[in-house]
């Protein structure tokens, strides 16, 4: 066989495999259009750069750098590369305190992947204040300002700045219902699990997928010391999931038409 005729039989697969990948994305649209996930974090209220949309106005051209870092991240932050100094969990007012007779669940102290989120959302520090700024010679173990640039505290309520005071908010740090030992098991969604390196992952399947695997679109669980899977603002959002055709600035892990977030795990 000629290198042209391998070369042509090459060009024909390579087209038929990207027009099967746009079949299965366009099927996928259409099947559950509410569990597309097609935002990104630039150019969303999460882009702080000099280029982004997101709170204050900076020289500053990197995007991640405001929550991110590739050294000297705080290693007790359950996200990762954490780039900011986490606030006092004993600082929060949690929703059980308002003494709901209809709470049922377990909800522990702030803490886990919400507590990375809450360092920002809480209000107590300004948006720049990271332990490691962009270049040679900016850690600060303290979390410091970039030098020049002057982004604020986050200001407004209840979004952005959800403040200290969590009792107007959906509890984080709750055990999830359906899992086995939980008190509604009814009244949720049955939940997946997985081992991924070596350590039992939860999540439940975002409303419309058919997926059986974990990916970004699924209402993710966290775990803690115990194990139990919890609600934490990342089961919610997707802190990179800017805006697109179906997602607001919400960041939420998928579209909420129909209330499709809320039912993924509630049973009503």
């Amino acid at each position: 066989m000629s290198i042209m005729s391998i070369m042509s039989k090459r060009a024909v697969s390579t087209s038929f495999k990207k027009t099967a990948s746009m079949a299965v994305v366009v099927s996928a649209l259409a099947l559950g259009g509410s569990i597309a996930q097609a935002g990104t974090i630039v150019g969303s209220l999460h882009d702080m750069s000099a280029s982004g949309t997101g709170q204050g106005t900076t020289t500053e051209t990197e995007v991640c750098v405001f929550c991110h870092t590739p050294h000297g991240s705080d290693t007790a932050a359950k996200a990762p590369l954490w780039n900011k100094k986490l606030p006092s969990a004993a600082t929060f007012t949690l929703y059980s305190t308002l003494g709901t007779a209809t709470l049922d669940g377990d909800e522990a102290a702030v803490g886990s992947v919400s507590l990375a989120c809450l360092s920002c959302h809480d209000g107590s520090q300004a948006m720049d204040a990271v332990l490691n700024a962009p270049g040679s010679g900016g850690y600060n173990a303290a979390g410091a300002k970039f030098a020049g640039v002057g982004i604020t505290a986050m200001t407004g309520s209840p979004i952005p700045m959800l403040g200290t005071d969590l009792t107007n908010d959906h509890p984080i740090g709750i055990v999830y219902g359906a899992y086995t030992g939980g008190t509604d098991t009814a009244s949720y969604t049955a939940e997946s699990t997985a081992t991924i390196n070596g350590n039992a992952q939860y999540w439940v399947n975002g409303k419309g997928s058919t997926v059986a695997g974990r990916e970004k679109t699924d209402m993710i669980l966290f775990t803690r010391a115990d194990g139990k899977p919890r609600v934490e603002c990342a089961s919610c959002h997707d802190p990179h999931n800017g805006p697109d055709a179906g997602v607001t600035n919400v960041f939420l892990r998928i579209n909420n038409k129909d209330s499709d977030v809320c039912l993924s795990c509630h049973v009503k």
